[in-house]
């Protein structure tokens, strides 16, 4: 089930590579949307109010460890391509001693500090507590998320996109039964939704390690491999640190955002979470393609094949156009009918928030495909800095949209605050690849 990226036609290998990640990436979004939809049709808009206001913190901590977490798979790719299987493996050992420290520290620092966060983010007083203890439990389960997603980046480095996928339909399938059940008959509330996904994750982690050792005989490792050396925890670390700071400082943006939106009161909240829901789902493709380009750059330049790249990247660019015009149609002539799964009886209110913010953001699709194509590709070249700044330029964007403007225009700032932040990030990230690829034309780096 290994896929070897470096020879072969690009674009076959992109979109075969891309479509269980696409796959999995919706099951991903299934089953969260599936926490808002029983939430809110068993519990009511307070409850998915509560849900939803916790995005953007578990956005902030958990995409930082997931982005250590495709850092190390990055490494893999390289290490893979080039054929070096004794590094891929020490590669794998110390990728696996390395989430657990992680997601040791960021454990005690989120589950200490996550009331603290609510409060900070002006959470409506009748949603906090329902909040904190719903967010709460998803901290407590940090350490099997990273371990499940360290194990799905090692498989994609080795261009296996398909074990990934099983699990997470098995984890998603999963999560829905718990969910119901743990909401319909034991009663258990919001907190249901949350030891549903964590006990759903937590299972396929220790199912997925177990099948990545006995299936991938390149990824058997022994007890050699487990140790700590500089120059190992430096090459993972290097890569694996500023993705999780760019995802971080993005959720940093997004929590400013979900700030400026909780002063609108509970409705509103619920309304937006209801739309940003639709906005996952319809742009999953995005960073689908984002994900399978990393992988592949990752390979090639384990490989040296930059012709490779620059043949690649040009048919990612062209899908990415693609799938903005995919995503736009079905938030503007969809939308509306989507957010419908997520309340029972949304009022004439909510529905107009939902649609207005979908249809504003859909103009700038455009530059949130290239944001996801080209910061990854960047990653998996090894030029992890640059998407890092995008990263701050992207909290920039939504700062200034919310601090100059929430007061005058409202609602409408909420709307723009993310399409800001694209462009800002997008055309720098871009900007970078082609700086590269000149560069490396004349002299390969």
């Amino acid at each position: 089930m290994e896929k070897n990226m470096t020879s072969g036609s690009p674009l076959k290998l992109i979109l075969w590579f891309s479509l269980p990640v696409l796959l999995g990436n919706i099951f991903q979004q299934f089953y969260n949307m599936v926490d808002a939809i029983i939430v809110g049709q068993y519990l009511g808009e307070d409850a998915l109010a509560a849900v939803g206001s916790t995005g953007s913190i578990m956005f902030l901590v958990l995409y930082f460890a997931i982005g250590i977490s495709q850092g190390f798979g990055v490494m893999v790719a390289q290490a893979y391509g080039s054929k070096n299987y004794k590094l891929l493996k020490h590669y794998v050992a110390l990728s696996l001693m390395l989430t657990f420290l992680i997601s040791v520290v960021v454990t005690a620092l989120t589950v200490t500090t996550s009331r603290s966060m609510l409060i900070f983010m002006k959470t409506p007083a009748n949603i906090l507590d329902m909040a904190d203890s719903y967010v709460k439990i998803i901290f407590w389960g940090i350490m099997v998320t990273m371990f499940y997603n360290s194990v799905s980046s090692i498989l994609r480095g080795i261009g296996d996109s398909k074990t990934p996928l099983y699990f997470l339909i098995f984890s998603s399938l999963l999560n829905i039964f718990l969910d119901y059940t743990f909401i319909r008959f034991f009663h258990m509330g919001a907190d249901g939704a949350a030891y549903a996904t964590v006990l759903a994750q937590g299972i396929s982690a220790v199912l997925s390690l177990i099948y990545m050792f006995w299936k991938f005989e390149i990824l058997r490792t022994t007890r050699g491999d487990y140790y700590f050396d500089r120059q190992g925890v430096w090459d993972l670390m290097k890569i694996g640190i500023p993705m999780a700071l760019n995802y971080s400082i993005t959720a940093i943006g997004t929590m400013i955002l979900q700030s400026a939106v909780n002063i609108f009161g509970s409705s509103v909240v619920a309304s937006f979470t209801a739309a940003m829901k639709v906005e996952q789902l319809s742009t999953q493709p995005m960073p689908t393609l984002g994900t399978t380009m990393s992988t592949y750059c990752g390979q090639n330049l384990g490989a040296g094949e930059y012709e490779r790249i620059y043949d690649g990247m040009r048919k990612a660019f062209f899908i990415s156009i693609l799938l903005t015009i995919l995503a736009a149609l079905i938030c503007v002539f969809g939308g509306g009918s989507m957010m419908k799964l997520f309340l029972s009886n949304p009022t004439a209110e909510v529905t107009s928030y939902a649609t207005r913010y979908l249809k504003t953001i859909s103009v700038f699709f455009f530059f949130l495909s290239i944001l996801f194509l080209y910061r990854t590709a960047l990653q998996g070249l090894g030029k992890g800095i640059v998407p890092m700044i995008g990263g701050f330029l992207e909290l920039v964007g939504r700062v200034i949209v919310i601090y100059f403007f929430l007061d005058s225009w409202g609602y409408r700032a909420v709307c723009l605050a993310s399409p800001a932040a694209w462009v800002l990030a997008g055309i720098p990230n871009m900007a970078a690849y082609l700086i590269w690829k000149n560069r490396t034309k004349k002299t390969p780096a």
